[in-house]
């Protein structure tokens, strides 16, 4: 795969799933603002259970490897990747951290 249909792919699954979230969650939370029942909604039954589980502790991960990156190899910005992985997802944050780490890693001459 080359490098350049990496990025475009990463960049086209976080667009779709902002847009599956301005479609699924938006309009919900503006009628209900309830951000912590929101948040609850994703345990509502087993299989909701597992899925935000598995969403979660994919987050955990990321979180594990952004921080050793920074000390490893100085990957920086990392923050921003946790932060959008919380809202709208780890869809968006892990995209965004793959594509800076590639840019960065790229310039130090890493990769």
């Amino acid at each position: 795969m080359s490098e350049s249909l990496f990025r475009r792919l990463l960049i086209m699954v976080a667009l779709i799933f902002c847009g599956a979230f301005a479609v699924l969650v938006i309009p919900s939370l503006m009628a209900n603002p309830d951000i912590l029942a929101a948040a609850a909604g994703g345990f509502v039954n087993p299989y909701a259970a597992g899925y935000s589980t598995d969403v979660i502790l994919c987050w955990v991960i990321l979180a594990i490897w952004v921080l050793f990156e920074r000390q490893r190899y100085q990957v920086r910005g990392g923050w921003l990747a946790l932060l959008l992985g919380v809202v709208p997802g780890v869809a968006v944050g892990f995209a965004l951290y793959l594509l800076m780490r590639q840019r960065q890693l790229k310039g130090s001459g890493l990769v």
